[in-house]
């Protein structure tokens, strides 16, 4: 398995996964808009953001987005934003999203950041123990504003 930078190849595959983290969605079926792509280019475009891949085989298994944000707090040091984080249906409870994330958090580290954050639904109750078997701790409480 290798995880890497997304390239546009692979963004029917990480729609598919963020299309329906119930069940497989088959890429090939998945429709790419105009903004999707200009989202992928402009991620692309930016040093503080990534989508990653995990990728055996040719095929994409996981996902995530990760932002770098600079701040003036911790000392003046990056912290890293994780979101979007799906492993296909048909391939969760393998490791591969224990691998996954523990490659994004030590890209992270490699950046220099001093922590990662993240937010879950709060009905995603698998994926909040899951989060915390990795030593994530509920801190805040987050809030959203749809515009």
């Amino acid at each position: 398995m290798i995880l890497r930078p997304a390239t546009r190849a692979d963004l029917p595959a990480v729609l598919a996964l963020l299309a329906d983290e119930e069940r497989v969605t088959d890429p090939a079926s998945t429709t790419v808009t105009a903004a999707h792509e200009r989202a992928f280019a402009d991620i692309g475009a930016d040093p503080r953001n990534e989508v990653l891949v995990l990728v055996d085989g040719g095929l994409v298994l996981g996902c995530l987005q990760a932002t770098y944000i600079p701040g003036l707090g911790k000392g003046g040091a990056e912290r890293a934003l994780i979101e979007a984080v799906r492993i296909r249906a048909d391939r969760r409870g393998s490791g591969l999203g224990r691998a996954l994330m523990e490659a994004a958090v030590a890209r992270a580290a490699g950046r220099g950041c001093a922590l990662v954050q993240l937010t879950s639904d709060k009905r995603r109750t698998d994926a909040h123990r899951f989060y915390a078997s990795l030593g994530f701790a509920r801190s805040h409480d987050g809030f959203k504003l749809p515009l």
